[in-house]
């Protein structure tokens, strides 16, 4: 997914009050400042309640069907259009206490509002992302792939952030 329509889709969920977080890939580059890969998909953290509107603005950009990948759970789903749009999907519930819920009831895994609530840039706009910690820590726990190995490099450079085991 090119930059423009990140962007793009990104403006159109603020115009109808969807409130999105950069994740993923995009999200590190927003961290970086610049985009350093191309990228096959956008992840995008959402408030479960948010839901209903994100899935009006995508789908009005063609995105109609859901793929699945191994380990999708009603939290976490791909979208896509069968082309070249495809959305990587994190929906999450805010807590009274102002963390962030994300995943299963019996399994939940808490986070601080702080994780989601960073600023990057992506082409000299400014625009919500994970913080940099929680985004290399987000890259821990599987055997990391080449992007991966290539995201996390640059974050922690970027922020003196220790490298994490499996990438030394």
């Amino acid at each position: 997914m090119p930059a423009a329509e990140v962007l793009s889709l990104i403006r159109e969920l603020d115009t109808q009050s969807v409130d999105v977080c950069l994740g993923g890939g995009w999200s590190v580059d927003a961290l970086l400042g610049e985009q350093t890969r191309e990228h096959s998909d956008l992840d995008i953290w959402s408030a479960s309640p948010d839901l209903e509107g994100l899935f009006r603005v995508i789908a009005a950009r063609g995105v109609d069907r859901i793929h699945p990948w191994p380990g999708d759970r009603p939290w976490n789903f791909v979208l896509h259009d069968g082309k070249s749009i495809r959305v990587d999907l994190h929906l999450y519930e805010n807590m009274a206490d102002g963390s962030i819920h994300y995943g299963s009831v019996l399994d939940p895994f808490i986070l601080p509002r702080a994780a989601l609530s960073y600023q990057g840039v992506i082409d000299g706009v400014p625009i919500r992302c994970e913080d940099p910690s929680w985004a290399v820590s987000f890259h821990v726990g599987y055997v990391p792939r080449p992007s991966d190995r290539h995201d996390v490099l640059g974050l922690c450079k970027q922020y003196d952030i220790a490298l994490p085991q499996d990438y030394r």
